[in-house]
């Protein structure tokens, strides 16, 4: 899945005045947004390893590469070829009402 976080994107303005780069927090979502299109809504989630390695600037091209099946996925955020962030989401058994 390919994204850009646009420059007026509202995390932008507090992380960092003067030269924005993009939140972790919405590179994984986007992440979960490219796991959820292949698998639709998930139960809650867990994170047991990501690695932020590289900042991804607004304005910028990225994408989401998917590795695994449910419940647990491996993922990296990539521009270009570029490793940017990389890690695993767990899905959690849904609870019995």
């Amino acid at each position: 899945m390919q994204f850009i976080i646009p420059a007026d994107h509202p995390s932008l303005p507090g992380h960092f005045p003067g030269r924005p780069i993009v939140p972790g927090v919405v590179l994984l979502d986007r992440v979960i947004e490219a796991i959820e299109s292949d698998c639709g809504p998930l139960p809650p989630l867990r994170l047991p390893q990501v690695k932020f390695l590289k900042p991804l600037l607004p304005g910028q091209s990225a994408s989401v590469e998917l590795s695994g099946q449910a419940p647990r996925w491996r993922f990296r955020v990539l521009r270009g070829t570029e490793v940017l962030a990389s890690g695993e989401i767990v899905a959690e058994a849904q609870a019995a009402a």
